[in-house]
C-alpha cells in the first residue's frame, strides 16, 4: 500500500462562504486558513495546494476583543530610513476592510510559496454581497 499524494489532477475545489458578522477577527481567519490550506480533507497533503476558494462576507463587522480597537497597529515599511507607517485598526477598518481580514488570514499560512497560490483563492467583501453566487457557495457556521 503506498502513500497518498494529492496532485493537480486529483484536486477536487470547493466553494465555501464565511460570514464575519460579530464573529472575533483572528477566530474567523483561523477558520479560513484552514479551509485554504485543505486541512479538513482527507486528501490533505502539506506540499500541495489542495484547498478549496473561500468568500469571505462582512469583514467590516468583525469585531476586536477588549480596547484593540485604538491599541492595535497594521505596519508597513517602505524600505527606506524612515518609511515606517502605522495606522490604527479602527482607521483600517474604515478605509479597507478587507485588508485587516487578508493580513489576519496571511499571518496563519505558511511562509512558503503554497500560500501565495492560495491567497488567489480568498474573496473577501465588506459587504453581505459577493458576485460568487454562480458557484453555488456552501455557507460554513
Amino acid at each position: 500500500m503506498s502513500t497518498y499524494m494529492a496532485n493537480k489532477a486529483t484536486i477536487e475545489r470547493k466553494w465555501y462562504v464565511v460570514d464575519a458578522a460579530g464573529k472575533p477577527l483572528g477566530k474567523t481567519a483561523v477558520i479560513v486558513a484552514d479551509l485554504l490550506r485543505g486541512k479538513g480533507k482527507v486528501t490533505y497533503t502539506p506540499h500541495a495546494d489542495c484547498g478549496d476558494n473561500v468568500i469571505v462576507i462582512n469583514a467590516a463587522k468583525a469585531t476586536l476583543s477588549g480596547n484593540k480597537m485604538e491599541q492595535k497597529y497594521y505596519r508597513t515599511h517602505s524600505g527606506w530610513i524612515g518609511g515606517l507607517k502605522e495606522t490604527k485598526y479602527r482607521l483600517l477598518m474604515q478605509e479597507k476592510p478587507e485588508l485587516a481580514m487578508r493580513v489576519a488570514v496571511r499571518g496563519m499560512m505558511p511562509r512558503n510559496t503554497v500560500t501565495k497560490d492560495s491567497l488567489k483563492r480568498l474573496h473577501i467583501y465588506a459587504g453581505e454581497q459577493h458576485i460568487h453566487e454562480a458557484q453555488k457557495p456552501e455557507l460554513v457556521k
